[in-house]
């Protein structure tokens, strides 16, 4: 058998103390399976004295990750920090110049610095690995970089971020409020103090970006992508999809056209019947069409810490094998430039939910409006308010939910129209837009 492979862990919140139980309990089975030892021989973090659950007194300890990177007797090293600048690049950096493999879960890094790092990773001959990044456990990444090489991918969508697929699934369950949702989410832990990052939808654009790169050859381009978040999903939204045959995901979208690539993240309706939207709570589920396997869905854990480990293991386990892959599924000198498609034909059409005031004439308003822009309606329905039961008074005041979905249009054309209602005086308030799409 060949010598150990030394790993330092830089970070032991609980991914990393996971990451130490996972190797201690099936390191002999790795070992056997990829004819290497995988061995954690040093650490970093803050506070030595902390209770982590694991035995750390065998490690050599340091304080520092980037001198950790710098100086540390290893052959990988595995960055669990986050961020997408200071220690966390620093110790990147320093590892992979000293031609130090080095396995990550940061999409935030990547998707900021992962072409210079993949350029980088081979000026050193080191992997640079991050199956953790995206979607936690489940292994998109490697199914991109390896198993699916050999098609041509048209789309890649899915549901990126568990705390916002919880969010929409207990909104639509039970009934309750997005506020009042995202306070049981914190409460539970599957919501940050801080839930911005995951609710505005940064962090489903950063993995896309990841996921854009592997899926069109292209260089990752963060900055390229269409950011909507959740925080305007109301319980309406959710009943209407519902009553129209929908739910409401999140979802990352990227596709090819014939001007670029379009990269998308915002609340999407989704056929009931599609695979996509039985995918509730935490989970995350990745789909990407190939031109010869077709569709195909991943579905798993998107975070946690056992679930991450097992990725983070999972690389360490091809460094092992001798597995060597570009870190973006190609050289990176043979990376495309990133093309942004132009705004394009949306083929779901769109669901909009307008506050109409009652008054003669309103209606017509709107449908003119559309029509100016070229737009077709598919239906309107008037939804009432309150007690079902109770009479529908006239009051010239008391704006109306009114629904609309559209055939197909272009994003453009939808809010130039809702531009011109809303100068109208006809609505209340600014109009609800979900795009629906259309899934296998």
């Amino acid at each position: 058998m060949a010598d150990a492979l030394k790993v330092g862990i830089a970070g032991l919140g609980t991914v990393g103390a996971a990451v130490v139980r996972l190797l201690s309990k099936h390191g002999g089975q790795i070992a056997t399976k990829t004819g290497r030892a995988v061995t954690v021989t040093a650490v970093s973090a803050r506070d030595r004295t902390r209770d982590r659950g694991i035995d750390v007194s065998a490690f050599e300890w340091f304080t520092d990750p980037v001198e950790m990177a710098r100086t540390a007797d290893i052959d990988i090293f595995v960055e669990l920090i986050g961020g997408d600048n200071g220690p966390a690049e620093e110790s990147v950096r320093a590892a992979l110049s000293r031609g130090i493999h080095v396995v990550t879960a940061n999409k935030a890094l990547l998707a900021r610095h992962g072409v210079e790092l993949a350029v980088l990773a081979e000026a050193n001959n080191a992997c640079l690995n991050y199956e953790a990044a995206v979607a936690g456990g489940i292994p998109i990444v490697k199914t991109l970089r390896e198993s699916m090489a050999s098609n041509e991918i048209s789309r890649i969508y899915g549901i990126l971020n568990g705390t916002c697929n919880y969010i929409l699934t207990r909104m639509e369950a039970e009934g309750i409020s997005f506020q009042d949702c995202l306070s049981d989410a914190q409460r539970l832990g599957y919501a940050e103090a801080d839930p911005t990052f995951d609710i505005e939808g940064n962090d489903t654009a950063h993995k896309l970006a990841i996921l854009t790169s592997l899926a069109f050859g292209t260089e990752i381009s963060s900055d390229d992508i269409y950011v909507e978040g959740i925080t305007s999903i109301t319980t309406a939204d959710i009943q209407a999809a519902d009553e129209l045959g929908f739910r409401i995901k999140l979802l990352g979208v990227a596709q090819r056209t014939d001007t670029g690539i379009e990269q998308r993240v915002h609340p999407t309706m989704v056929p009931k019947s599609s695979a996509i939207a039985r995918i509730d709570g935490v989970l995350n589920a990745v789909a990407v069409d190939g031109d010869f396997v077709g569709e195909i869905v991943l579905v798993g854990p998107g975070a946690g810490g056992n679930a991450t480990a097992s990725s983070v293991v999972a690389d360490l386990t091809d460094i092992a094998r001798g597995d060597e892959t570009p870190v973006l599924g190609m050289p990176a000198a043979e990376l495309n430039s990133y093309q942004r498609a132009r705004m394009r034909l949306h083929e779901g059409g769109y669901y909009i939910r307008l506050s109409v005031y009652d008054r003669p004439g309103a209606f017509a308003e709107i449908a003119r409006c559309m029509g100016e822009a070229g737009i077709s309606l598919e239906s309107i329905v008037q939804k009432r308010h309150a007690n079902k039961d109770v009479p529908v008074k006239f009051d010239a005041d008391m704006p109306q939910p009114v629904i609309l979905i559209t055939y197909e249009t272009t994003e453009v054309a939808i809010k130039e129209a809702l531009d011109v209602i809303m100068s109208k005086g006809v609505v209340s308030e600014q109009p609800q837009m979900i795009r629906i799409e259309k899934l296998n």
